[in-house]
């Protein structure tokens, strides 16, 4: 359904590739724009190094950008990212997948706070 496309960064210029699975991870998060700076100039933006050097929006701790992980679902055989390094001995799921392989949620659990 998505092919990777190459996008312009509006900060430095450069070409970056935007993929097929950032594209299904944006639409899954329910993103309608496409990224607008590429990698770098994001990282340097939350870091508070770009245009708001007043700290970033970092909620008051700087964390930097979440490093993602291409991988492949192990049911559907999606291309999608995840926030984690893959290993070959477990398996890994697309957002729709993993949903369904979640532990139901159940009421006796109670609340966390």
């Amino acid at each position: 359904m998505y092919t990777d496309r190459e996008l312009t960064c509006r900060d430095c210029g450069q070409t970056f590739v935007f993929t097929a699975g950032e594209q299904e991870f944006f639409a899954t998060r329910g993103f309608q724009n496409d990224p607008s700076r590429c990698p770098s100039c994001r990282a340097a933006r939350n870091s508070g190094g770009g245009a708001y050097s007043g700290g970033g929006h970092s909620g008051g701790y700087d964390r930097g950008e979440r490093q993602m992980f291409p991988a492949v679902c192990s049911d559907c055989g999606k291309d999608t990212l995840v926030p984690f390094q893959p290993r070959s001995d477990r398996p890994v799921y697309c957002s729709e997948c993993f949903e369904q392989h979640r532990p139901a949620r159940t009421e006796s659990r109670g609340a966390r706070w």
